[in-house]
């Protein structure tokens, strides 16, 4: 049973577990989100956006300037702690490449988008 993309699976269902409740945080619709709104899929930063870079969109910060999937996801949540302790309120994320590893960080960037109780 696949919980979530990511690198390598650690996390097994535990008896007793439903197919409804989620078995890790990661599980849930909005999982680690900065405290910005999120807009993805970025080619360029809009008015008042911080742009986070991937390969040859170039941003504020990058998660890979060489557009490397294991730089890119070891990167990811150094990069939103660090829009948020600079006080950025929307950020912009630029397409990650939907495949192997960067089907798990879209999957972790869709998290951080989605919408959440406040």
């Amino acid at each position: 049973m696949l919980l979530r993309e990511g690198g390598y699976l650690t996390d097994l269902p535990r008896a007793g577990d439903t197919a409804d409740a989620p078995v890790a945080p990661g599980q849930l619709a909005s999982h680690y989100a900065p405290l910005a709104s999120v807009r993805l899929h970025a080619t360029q930063a809009r008015k008042g956006e911080f742009l986070l870079g991937f390969g040859p969109v170039k941003g504020d910060l990058s998660l890979s300037v060489t557009g490397d999937l294991v730089e890119a996801a070891a990167n990811l949540y150094a990069a939103l702690h660090e829009a948020d302790a600079r006080g950025v309120t929307r950020l912009a994320v630029a397409p990650i490449p939907d495949k192997g590893l960067g089907r798990a960080i879209n999957d972790r960037l869709r998290r951080a988008a989605a919408p959440r109780d406040v």
